[in-house]
């Protein structure tokens, strides 16, 4: 499945090469990346998008992203560690939110069925929906308190 597409500049930063002893994982060796700190960083975060784009040079880290991208997509990331697993769910819905165009060129690339980005407004709009029931709720036990007061 296609969910994790744009496992992208995540992966960029933690590297998605394959470790050394062969085993079926990627490499953690950037795992204690700050990525609020890339994706706060414009020009570092155009420069990873542009190399996946091959619209710009890449670093090393972003080329073996650029090589491995299409298997992580391809296998639903099932060789990320949690922690890539989590900043690449940070990392996609940084763009979608702050860099449409990004995300449509991205997507069109390595998610053409938009299935992603179809996921992700799904769950931000059910968290939403679940957070104006709990303020509702809260706001109705404050009214019920202060009338038996």
């Amino acid at each position: 499945m296609k969910q994790k597409a744009i496992t992208i500049l995540l992966i960029a930063h933690l590297s998605t090469q394959t470790n050394a002893e062969g085993n079926s994982t990627y490499t953690t060796k950037y795992d204690g990346v700050d990525l609020n700190q890339v994706l706060g960083n414009e020009r570092l975060l155009t420069n990873y998008v542009n190399c996946l784009l091959d619209l710009g040079p890449c670093t090393p880290d972003a080329k073996e992203l650029k090589k491995n991208l299409p298997d992580a997509i391809q296998n639903d990331c099932k060789k990320c560690s949690d922690r890539q697993r989590e900043g690449s769910d940070q990392v996609m819905q940084y763009i979608i939110d702050h860099r449409a165009e990004d995300w449509e060129k991205l997507e069109k690339k390595y998610n053409s069925d938009g299935s992603y980005k179809k996921k992700y407004l799904e769950n931000k709009q059910a968290k939403e929906a679940s957070k104006q029931s709990e303020e509702t709720s809260h706001e109705t036990k404050d009214k019920s308190l202060e009338k038996s007061e």
